[in-house]
């Protein structure tokens, strides 16, 4: 069940987004034009699950002087509430690991829009920490992480390039294959 489920995300990701460049132009066209994040979702054809809630002693964010909003690290939660594992390298390719990124990105949409009532609020993604579980010979997490980056500028335009770290982990927790934190400017 769950290679199908990564299947589908992967093929999705290869239908939806096989044509980034395009869907790059489309986004940053956007930010000269009309600003508006919630309506390129639309465009995207991506509805926001809710955001989940923290499963520890923490909480999904945290904002300074109402201006800089840290996200606290998400993983590929799937709509059925499982998530995406497995080690990329190893028992997971690339282009799934990739899937499971954007997934990622989702899930973090999902915070900011709770967080902030709109998407439109977003100044720009400042930073971001993509960590992705792998074999300890692997060495492609910035294709991994794409994932996630690129769904940031799909939706933000301009204002979705960021900063970024992609960094390999022996594990994740409960063997996710994915794990992203982010720091966001708000207005």
């Amino acid at each position: 069940m769950k290679n199908l489920v990564i299947m589908a995300i992967a093929a999705l990701v290869a239908l939806g987004c096989g044509n980034n460049q395009a869907n790059m132009e489309v986004a940053n066209a956007q930010v000269g034009d009309t600003y508006d994040p919630e309506k390129r979702l639309a465009e995207l054809g991506i509805v926001l699950p809710e955001a989940s809630s923290p499963v520890a002693n923490y909480v999904n964010a945290v904002t300074t002087e109402g201006k800089v909003l840290f996200l606290a690290g998400k993983g590929p939660k799937q709509a059925d509430g499982t998530y995406i594992t497995g080690k990329v390298g190893e028992n997971l390719t690339v282009e799934e690991g990739y899937a499971a990124a954007r997934l990622t990105a989702i899930n973090q949409l999902a915070v900011l829009k709770a967080e902030l009532g709109n998407l439109n609020r977003v100044k720009r993604v400042v930073k971001v920490l993509g960590m992705v579980n792998c074999a300890s010979d692997f060495g492609n997490q910035p294709e991994v992480v794409n994932g996630f980056s690129d769904l940031m500028v799909e939706v933000f335009g301009d204002r979705g390039k960021h900063a970024r770290s992609a960094v390999g982990m022996g594990s994740l927790p409960r063997g996710i294959a994915v794990e992203v934190e982010a720091i966001v400017e708000i207005e």
